[in-house]
Order: C-alpha cells, then structure tokens, then sequence
C-alpha cells in the first residue's frame, strides 16, 4: 500500500459495525448465486438497519484509489493482444510500467468474477511501484469489456465460456512475459475468481511461472497439482469458509508433490479483506499481505 492509501472509503460504517448475516449475504451475492435485488431485500428483512448495512457494502471505487493513473512514477496503458483459442481470439489489458529502463520482473493482475474494474486497475499500479511490470487484463475485453459497474460485469463474466476465459489469462501471461520490457520472470497474483485462476495457471505453465500469490482462491484439482513448480503464497481469510474448506486438501496435495508453498489465515476478516473499496477491507491485513507478496515477488522473480 502507499502513502496516498485511503483507509476509509467508507466512513459512515464499519466493517465490525455490519452483521455477519448481512456480510453473509453479501458473499453470495458477489459470487453470483442471489442478485443485487435478492440481496437487498433479505438483508433488510435479516435486521433491523439491514438495507443501509447492505448499501455500505456496495464499493466505492473513486474513494478507494490509492495510486494516481497519472503518478508520474509509473507509465499506463491499455494494450491489445492475440489470445487464440479464447473468447475472441483477442485480449486487451492494462499495463502499467515503472518508471526506468527495465527490464523488470512482471506480474500478472487477475481480477475478480467481474472483469477488470478500477480497484485491480489500482492493485496492478501499486505493483509497477513495487517494481514489477504489471498485467491486468480484462476477461470481459471479448463481450465489451468492463460495463462500468460491478452487477453487470458479473453478469457478463457468467456467460462467457468459462474454460476460454481461462485460455484467455493464459494467453495474458505469456503475453506479458514475453514483453520488450519484461526479465522473462512471471509472477500471478489474483483475488477471488482471480486467486483460483492463480492456482490454475500454476498448473498449467510449470517452469515457465516463477511465484503464484492467490488471494482467497479455489484451490487447483488436486489431480493437478503436481504439475505447480512454481513456489506459491496463499493469503486466506478467517470468515470464508467457501474457500476455506478447500484448504486442507489443496496443502495435503502440494505437500505430497514436493510444490513449494506458504500460506497465512488473517484473523478477524471477510473474504475479499484485500478490496479496499468496500468496509470488508481490513486495512492491517491489506498492508501485511501485500508487504509480503511484494517481498515474494522480489525474491522469486529477481
């Protein structure tokens, strides 16, 4: 995180001041299963003062911006792509470049289950900071990209072929790491959707990945996990018991084929503690996890 981080986005409510049922509800519906309308109505109906705690948890995206998309420390651009055997065959992305020469270590920005929306635009600026040549594309590049608003780029991102979309990250990183200004040393990091996306990827490109930093992602078949040789840090949330149940399986799996990995549970927060764009954020955990994915990074990719 930077100095410029907005702690508060949100500073009518908090976090702790927002029922569990509520950030419940909340969970399924950013995960697609209840829509915004479900949502609203059984939060109101779940407690009293249950409709305003639903309408804080609704991000607000310019509050939450920590680095400016003119820095002059960094240099951004929305770059376009071949992506064959995706979604259309092309991909269009973010890159944001440091400042200097290069080349530099890259890494790749994968968002959550709705497209490529201001706070990953903002994750993949705080990477070039940390000195890495950042990616994050847009998964929703082949249906219109990114709507402007996170209701409909779930929708969208629901009804594109799912295995094509993965294709399409796939794409992204070699993409990236074949880049002018790239060292040729990949690192994935990705929230929610974008986590297990992560996990997948670092069973799908073997050697040519260097570090996986999931954020509370689904874990990989476990069929496949002996085909990770990149080294992994997996950052999970205490109150997700959706992914946390995954958990176990998916170190038993890593351990037994020798894949190099660390993970860290942070007590007190939701799933998505990372988006600082709605109260779920925990601003201690944020910065921890991100010190440490940034000194990850340096040390696998240097």
């Amino acid at each position: 995180m930077t100095d410029s981080a907005v702690l508060d986005p949100h500073p009518g409510i908090t976090q702790l001041e927002i029922d569990q049922r509520v950030v419940d509800l909340y969970d399924e519906y950013c995960h697609g299963q209840i829509d915004r309308r479900e949502f609203l109505r059984r939060a109101a109906a779940v407690t009293a003062g249950g409709l305003v705690m639903a309408q804080a948890l609704m991000p607000r995206y310019a509050a939450a911006q920590t680095v400016s998309f003119t820095d002059p420390r960094i240099r951004a651009q929305y770059v376009n792509y071949p992506s064959p055997g995706g979604n259309s065959g092309q991909m269009r992305g973010y890159l944001v470049q440091p400042s200097g020469k290069g080349p530099f270590p890259v890494v790749l920005v994968i968002h959550e289950n709705r497209g490529l929306n201001p706070y990953i635009e903002d994750v993949a600026r705080r990477a070039a900071l940390d000195g890495f040549l950042a990616l994050a594309p847009d998964g929703l590049f082949p249906a219109g990209g990114y709507p402007g608003n996170d209701d409909d780029g779930r929708t969208l991102q629901g009804k594109l072929d799912q295995g094509r979309l993965r294709t399409d990250m796939l794409n992204s990183a070699t993409f990236l790491k074949a880049h002018a200004a790239s060292s040729g040393r990949l690192g994935v990091t990705g929230f929610c959707w974008g986590g297990g996306t992560t996990n997948w990827l670092a069973t799908q490109m073997g050697d040519a990945m260097h570090a996986g930093v999931p954020y509370y992602g689904a874990a990989a078949e476990t069929a496949a996990v002996p085909k990770i040789r990149a080294p992994i840090l997996a950052h999970y949330a205490e109150n997700d018991e959706n992914i946390n149940r995954l958990r176990p399986a998916f170190e038993q799996a890593k351990k037994a084929a020798g894949v190099t990995f660390e993970s860290h549970v942070y007590p007190g927060t939701q799933h998505a503690f990372h988006n600082n764009s709605t109260p779920r954020y925990n601003e201690a955990a944020a910065k921890l996890s991100w010190e440490r994915t940034a000194a990850f990074f340096r040390k696998h990719l240097a």
